[in-house]
C-alpha cells in the first residue's frame, strides 16, 4: 500500500466515526425507551426510535445494527426481546428504504410512514409473539376489539411519536451533519450518484456478479442458519425428552413410594373406604400439583384382564376411573404386557392412543416378599412437548433470521463497496476507452488513475496491473500513431513525387494533381451536406481518395512524350493511345495491390485511374460504364478533372474563363456527368474559385 493508500485509509476510518457514534446513540436511546416501558409499565414501547433515527439519518447498515443491538442488550432484562431482532431490522430497512427515496422531504408521507410501522412491526411481532407463544387455538385473540384497545392503539401512538422525531431529525439537521453520518466505505475515489448509478448499467451476459454475490450470501447464511436451527431443535427435542422421562420416571418412584403394599387389594375394594386411602390420594395430587409437565398420575394393578384401578387422579379435562375398575390394554403396551404381568421394571413408553400422546413411566411397587402388587405411574404429554418444541423453533428461527438479515445487509454492503464497484469501475472506464487523438488516450489513463482503487486484495491487484496496463497501451499506441503517422506522410509524399514525375512530361498539365485533390475534397464536403451517397461518404473513403487523386494519370507514364506533348489535335489513332492511360494506370496500381493488399487508398486509387473518363451517358471509356455503374471515386474526380482542363491552359487552346468552365460542366450534368456531385460542385463555386485564384497566385 502506497503513502496515499494510507492515507485513504485513515480518512475512512476518521470519515465513520459519525456513524459509529450514530449506532451506539441510537442503541442508547432504544435501551433507554425500553428500561423506561418496562419501569414504568408504559403501554408504549419506545423502543424502536433509535432504531428508526438510525435509519433515517445513516441508512441501511446502521439501522440494521442498531436494531439487531437494541435486541441482543435488551434481551439481558428481558428474554423474549432477543427473539424480537428480526422485526427491528425490518423496520430499519424501510425506514432506509423511505428516506433513500426521499419521502421524509413530504409532511404528507408520514401517514402511511406510521402505517407502515404498524403493519411490520405489530404484525410480524404479532405473529411472532404467536408462534414463540405456541398458543395455535388463540391466533383470533390477537385480533378481537380487546386486544386491538389493549395494543393496536397504544402501538399507533408509538409508531406516531417515532415517526414524527425521525420527519423532525431528517428535516432540521443539517445536510454537512447528515452527510457525515452515511458509512463511508469507498474503497476507491467517491462516486457521484450519477456515476455510481451507471456502474450498475453495465449488462452481463447470464448473471452479473452482484446476484451470484447476494445470492451466495444467501445460501450460506441460510444454510447455517436452517442447519443450526434443526440441529438445535433437534438437541432440545431429546433432550426435553429425556428430561421429561427423568420427570416421569422421579414422579412414578416417588408415587410407588407413597403406596402402602400392603393396602392395594383393599384400596381397590373399597376406595376412599379404606384406611389411609385419602391421606395417600392427597398426597399424589400434591405430588402431581408440584411436577405441572406432569398431566396423569395414577396408580394400576396389572392383571390378565386388564388394569385394575387403584389411583386415578382427576385433571382439568378428564375425571379419573374409579378404584377397582378395569381399564383395558392399550395397544401400544401389548409387547410390554407379559413384563408387566411379571412385575418387572419397564422403560418410559411413548405412545399415542386413547388417552393422547403421552410419555409414560411406570415404577413397580413391591410388597415385603419382594412381589409387585401394583404399578404407579406417570404420564407427561407429548403435545405440550411438541407445543414447546415449536416455540423453541420458532424463537430459534426468529433469532438465526435476525442475524441472517444483519450479516446479509453488512455483506452487501461490503460486496458492493469491495468488489462490484471497483470492478464495474474499471469495466465502465475500459468501455468508455478512445484512440483517437492524443487528447482522448491521455484521458483514459487520467479516469484510471482517478479511480485510485485500493482495496488491499486481488481486486486491488487487477486495478494495479489494469491501469499500469492502459498506461503501457496508450503509450505503445500513441507511438504507433507517431510511426503510422510519418510512414503516411512518407507515402504521400512518394504518391505526390511520382504523381510529378508523370505530369513533368506533360509540359501543359502544370498543377493539375494538386488541383484535381482539392477539388475532389470540395465535391465530397458537398455532397456530405447535401445527405448525398451518405452511405458511402465515410472519413475512411474521402481521406483515400484526396490521397489517391494525384494518381488518377498515372498510366500516361506508359504514353510517349510526342503524343503527350502535341501541340496540336490527336489524330484517332494518336487519341486511341491516349486513351490507353487508363488501362495502364490500373494495370500499375493493381500489381502495387498485390504487394501491399490492405492499403485501401489503392483500390479507390486504381479506380481512379481506370473510370475518370467514363461518362454518365455510358459514352466515356475504356469500358464504356454509365450511371452508378461508375465507381463514385471516378465520378468526382471526373468532374474536377474536366473542369481543370478547362480553366487550365493547353497546348492545343486557351483556358477558359471561369464562369464558362462553370457553364460547361453544367450543361453536361446527366450525360457527362452525376447531376449529384455537378450539384454539389456548383453549389460549392466560391471554394472552387478560392482554389483556382490560390494556384494563379503561385
Amino acid at each position: 500500500m502506497n503513502n496515499n493508500d494510507r492515507s485513504l485509509t485513515a480518512f475512512n476510518r476518521t470519515k465513520n466515526i459519525g456513524p459509529v457514534l450514530l449506532c451506539v446513540a441510537c442503541t442508547l436511546i432504544n435501551i433507554l425507551g425500553s428500561y423506561i416501558m418496562h419501569a414504568t409499565n408504559s403501554p408504549l414501547f419506545l423502543d424502536g426510535i433509535g432504531t428508526v433515527l438510525s435509519a433515517a439519518l445513516g441508512g441501511y447498515l446502521p439501522g440494521a445494527i442498531v436494531g439487531l443491538a437494541t435486541s441482543l442488550i435488551s434481551g439481558l432484562f428481558d428474554a423474549s426481546a432477543i427473539y424480537y431482532g428480526i422485526v427491528n431490522i425490518a423496520i430499519a430497512l424501510f425506514t432506509a428504504y423511505f428516506a433513500h427515496k426521499g419521502y421524509f422531504k413530504k409532511f404528507y408521507m408520514i401517514i402511511p410512514f406510521i402505517l407502515w410501522l404498524i403493519v411490520i412491526g405489530l404484525g410480524h411481532g404479532t405473529i411472532l409473539l404467536w408462534l414463540l407463544d405456541g398458543r395455535v387455538n388463540s391466533f383470533g385473540s390477537y385480533f378481537s376489539y380487546a386486544y386491538f384497545k389493549e395494543v393496536y392503539i397504544f402501538d399507533y401512538i408509538d409508531k406516531a411519536i417515532t415517526a414524527v422525531i425521525a420527519y423532525a431529525a431528517f428535516n432540521l439537521m443539517p445536510a454537512k451533519i447528515k452527510d457525515k453520518l452515511h458509512i463511508f466505505a469507498w474503497k476507491q475515489t467517491a462516486l457521484s450518484e450519477e456515476a455510481k448509478m451507471e456502474t450498475r448499467k453495465s449488462k452481463c451476459r447470464r448473471i452479473s456478479l452482484r446476484t451470484k454475490i447476494v445470492l451466495l450470501i444467501s445460501v450460506a447464511v441460510m444454510i447455517i442458519s436452517v442447519s443450526a436451527t434443526v440441529i438445535t431443535v433437534v438437541l432440545y427435542k431429546n433432550n426435553t425428552i429425556n428430561d421429561n422421562k427423568n420427570i416421569s420416571v422421579g414422579v412414578a418412584k416417588f408415587a410407588a413410594n407413597i403406596i402402602d403394599p400392603d393396602m392395594v387389594d383393599e384400596y381397590i375394594e373399597k376406595g376412599e373406604e379404606a384406611k389411609g386411602y385419602v391421606e395417600t390420594e392427597k398426597l399424589l395430587y400434591n405430588l402431581k400439583k408440584n411436577t405441572p409437565n406432569v398431566e396423569y398420575v395414577y396408580v394400576y394393578k396389572i392383571m390378565e384382564d386388564g388394569c385394575h384401578v387403584v389411583f386415578d387422579l382427576d385433571t382439568a379435562e378428564v375425571k379419573g376411573s374409579d378404584p377397582g375398575d378395569v381399564i383395558p390394554f392399550d395397544e401400544s403396551f401389548s409387547e410390554f404386557i407379559p413384563s408387566l404381568l411379571k412385575g418387572e421394571p419397564i422403560e418410559p413408553i411413548i405412545s399415542d392412543d386413547s388417552y393422547g400422546w403421552l410419555l409414560t413411566a411406570y415404577e413397580p411397587v413391591y410388597n415385603f416378599r419382594d412381589e409387585c402388587v401394583c404399578y404407579a405411574a406417570a404420564d407427561v404429554s407429548m403435545s405440550l412437548l411438541k407445543t414447546d418444541q415449536n416455540s423453541f423453533m420458532a424463537k430459534m428461527l426468529s433469532l438465526f433470521a435476525g442475524f441472517f438479515m444483519c450479516v446479509f445487509v453488512i455483506g452487501i454492503y461490503l460486496a458492493e463497496y469491495d468488489i462490484i464497484i471497483p470492478i464495474n469501475s474499471m469495466a465502465l472506464c475500459a468501455s468508455e476507452f478512445a484512440y483517437n487523438t492524443d487528447e482522448a488516450r491521455d484521458k483514459n489513463i487520467e479516469r484510471i488513475r482517478n479511480l485510485n482503487i485500493f482495496t488491499g486484495d486481488e481486486i486491488e491487484n487487477l486495478y494495479n496491473a489494469f491501469r499500469s496496463t492502459t498506461e503501457e497501451s496508450m503509450r505503445y499506441v500513441t507511438d504507433i500513431k507517431n510511426k503510422t503517422e510519418t510512414i503516411s506522410q512518407m507515402q504521400n509524399g512518394l504518391i505526390m513525387v511520382l504523381a510529378d514525375m508523370v505530369e513533368s512530361r506533360d509540359q501543359c498539365t502544370g498543377d493539375h494533381i494538386r488541383k484535381t485533390a482539392a477539388y475532389t475534397k470540395i465535391i465530397m464536403d458537398g455532397l456530405r451536406k447535401k445527405g448525398y451517397y451518405s452511405d458511402q461518404l465515410t472519413d475512411e473513403f474521402i481521406s483515400d481518395v484526396i490521397n489517391s487523386a494525384p494518381l488518377h494519370d498515372i498510366g500516361k507514364i506508359h504514353v510517349s512524350d510526342v503524343i503527350l506533348n502535341k501541340p496540336g489535335r490527336l489524330t484517332d489513332e494518336e487519341f486511341e493511345i491516349m486513351k490507353y492511360h487508363t488501362t495502364a494506370g490500373s494495370e500499375i496500381i493493381s500489381k502495387a495491390i498485390d504487394i501491399v493488399p490492405e492499403s485501401g487508398y489503392l483500390n479507390e486509387a486504381k479506380n481512379l485511374a481506370e473510370y475518370h473518363h467514363e461518362k454518365w451517358n455510358g459514352q466515356g471509356y475504356p469500358n464504356g460504364l454509365s450511371g452508378e455503374d461508375i465507381p463514385l471515386s471516378a465520378r468526382i474526380m471526373a468532374v474536377a478533372d474536366v473542369f481543370d482542363a478547362l480553366v487550365s491552359r493547353r497546348s492545343y487552346k486557351e483556358p477558359f474563363t471561369f464562369e464558362k468552365a462553370m457553364d460547361i460542366i453544367r450543361e453536361s450534368s446527366g450525360s457527362h456527368f452525376d447531376p449529384k456531385i455537378v450539384e454539389a460542385f456548383v453549389d460549392s463555386e466560391n471554394e472552387v474559385r478560392a482554389v483556382e485564384l490560390s494556384f494563379e497566385e503561385k
